[in-house]
């Protein structure tokens, strides 16, 4: 009989255990954590062009539907490439007569005028940067003498090498974000209104997020930022103090270049050398703190079919806990209670046989 309790006590442990794992593994199932995947980063084009050998800027056209302006890094001449967003071709050649130094990046405004950053610098030895200014053509086709304006621009603490220029989408403020290969960056701001005489004086705000960012865009939105590193992407929310709020991966190589995406939530990132790839990605956002288990990538308003469904995932769990719980009090019952009254008539009678004695007669209840 012991070895019989022993076994029914065994059998109950492991009842209840699997009683106990049951609700835990549903709710596992639903976890809300569960979100859609990130899509794969897209390739879009390649620029092929024998005159572009160190794509070091990127800026989407606001004139030109599809077209994506872009620069070489130093050594070259003052002159912008379109590019066909779609095939990697080059739809037009933009020549000003400035006498460059280290050109690393350029943006477009609202108004469609280009910026052209000539902030490279990196023995950080330079006295001032230079920030040209040049109209989107009404037309796309080759120019060769393009009228330009010139913007001087000086640190308050001291020469930096720096590879992204911003423009804020609603008022066209330029920052300057430094590029650090050490510690970090820091964003400088431009006067709102820069002269074209004298050197004007940038203002630090604050420091960049960690890496070695190589260029950067505002979103149209004008509340975020994309920054770029050789490796990922940033995404910062603008404020009075910048803040990095969600990073992604990008494409291997030298990442150098980072602009507005055809489609909304999206950004094209390029690199250095000849025949780079030009990739479409998703903008890194920042995961929400609680969202409703999805089935799918679009969330849908909870109905009373997934209620009911909630509903009997719990009754089921609590149906597999009752069935433990009165398993374990039934193994209880025979454990610590007395044997019971078969067992003692058992017990009775073996006495009697030895004892020689005979069996009392069964007790009858007497009827009044």
């Amino acid at each position: 009989m012991r070895q019989v309790r022993t076994a029914l006590a065994l059998l109950g442990a492991t009842l209840c255990t699997l009683a106990g794992v049951a609700l835990p593994a549903s709710t596992a199932a639903a976890s809300p954590d569960a979100g859609p995947t990130t899509p794969a980063p897209k390739k879009l084009f390649t620029i092929r062009d024998e005159r572009i050998q160190e794509s070091s800027g990127l800026a989407k056209s606001v004139k030109h539907s599809g077209i994506y302006w872009t620069v070489n890094d130093s050594g070259d001449t003052g002159r912008v490439f379109a590019v066909d967003g779609t095939t990697g071709k080059v739809k037009a050649v933009l020549r000003f007569g400035a006498k460059v130094t280290d050109v690393e990046a350029l943006g477009v405004d609202r108004d469609g005028t280009i910026y052209i950053a000539d902030i490279g610098d990196n023995k950080e030895n330079r006295e001032q940067i230079e920030i040209y200014t040049i109209p989107e053509p009404a037309t796309l086709e080759d120019e060769a003498n393009v009228k330009y304006h010139r913007y001087d621009f000086k640190y308050p603490d001291g020469a930096h090498d720096a590879e992204t220029l911003l423009i804020e989408p609603g008022t066209s403020q330029l920052y300057i974000v430094t590029k650090a290969l050490k510690g970090t960056g820091a964003i400088y701001a431009a006067p709102p209104a820069p002269s074209r005489e004298g050197t004007n004086d940038l203002t630090k705000l604050a420091a960049a997020p960690t890496g070695v960012i190589t260029d950067g865009t505002f979103l149209p939105d004008g509340q975020r930022v994309v920054l770029r590193t050789y490796a990922d992407v940033t995404t910062v929310a603008w404020s009075e103090t910048p803040n990095a709020i969600a990073r992604g991966a990008a494409p291997l190589g030298q990442g150098e270049t980072v602009a507005v995406g055809p489609t909304d939530g999206s950004v094209l990132v390029g690199s250095e050398g000849a025949n780079s790839g030009v990739y479409q990605v998703q903008v890194p956002a920042k995961a929400a703190a609680s969202t409703p288990p999805k089935t799918s990538a679009t969330p849908k308003p909870a109905t009373t079919g997934d209620s009911n469904n909630a509903d009997s995932g719990k009754s089921h769990n609590l149906r597999w806990i009752i069935i433990g719980a009165a398993l374990f009090a039934l193994i209880i019952t025979v454990i610590t209670f007395p044997p019971g009254r078969r067992e003692r008539q058992d017990r009775q009678a073996e006495n009697d046989r030895l004892t020689g004695q005979s069996p009392p007669p069964p007790h009858r209840r007497q009827h009044s």
